[in-house]
Order: structure tokens, then C-alpha cells, then sequence
């Protein structure tokens, strides 16, 4: 991706998938579902409301990967992105998902 304005941008590529998944912010927490994932973030597509705002710490509670923890980026539109702790395991249980688990999802076109 271009950065031709000085801002910040996306560091690595992202793969997609759906990923059943809850994330916990203090006391609130909210089902949603992982839509895409990178070795040092997501996306995730929330079902129910939640607060947290850009600089909030967060888990994301997940059956394929564990407990994730990490840094809400942004917070808009029902959708969340969220970059990994890099102090935390977060980033080795990633590449543990890639390595057995990831399937690309593609797209479904209906004609």
C-alpha cells in the first residue's frame, strides 16, 4: 500500500476468514467475528455494541487461536481493528494459526 500522505498505514498483508470470536473490554463483552487476520492484527465484525475507543486494551477470546490481547486501532461502523501486544504471545499463537489452521476464504459470487 502507497503512503504518498505520511500516514499511517496497514505494515502487513492480511488474509481473510471468519472466525466466531468475543472481545472483552473492561467489563463489556462483545460477540463478533474475525474477518480478516495478519501476523500483527484483525478485523472484527462485531454483533453487539462496544465502546472501546482507539488506544483501548482488549482480549479477543477465540476456539482456534486462544486469548489474543491487544490495542484497539479503530472502532467504526459495527467494525473493529485491533493490533496485536507485541510483549505478549499474541503474536507466536498467530503464527501458530497460520502455520496449521488458516484456510483462505474467498468471496462468494451469486449470478
Amino acid at each position: 500500500m502507497s503512503n504518498n500522505l505520511g500516514m499511517d498505514v496497514r505494515k502487513s498483508p492480511r488474509s481473510r476468514c471468519r472466525l466466531d470470536s468475543k472481545i472483552h473490554y473492561f467489563k463489556q463483552v462483545a460477540d463478533g467475528r474475525v474477518i480478516n487476520i495478519s501476523r500483527t492484527g484483525l478485523a472484527l465484525e462485531l454483533a453487539t455494541k462496544l465502546t472501546a475507543a482507539a488506544g483501548s486494551q482488549v482480549t479477543i477470546e477465540n476456539d482456534d487461536i486462544g486469548h489474543l490481547e491487544g490495542v484497539v486501532r479503530w472502532n467504526y461502523g459495527g467494525r473493529v481493528g485491533i493490533m496485536f501486544r507485541p510483549n505478549s504471545n499474541s503474536i507466536a499463537k498467530v503464527a501458530a494459526y497460520f502455520r496449521h489452521f488458516h484456510q483462505e476464504i474467498r468471496p462468494v459470487l451469486r449470478g
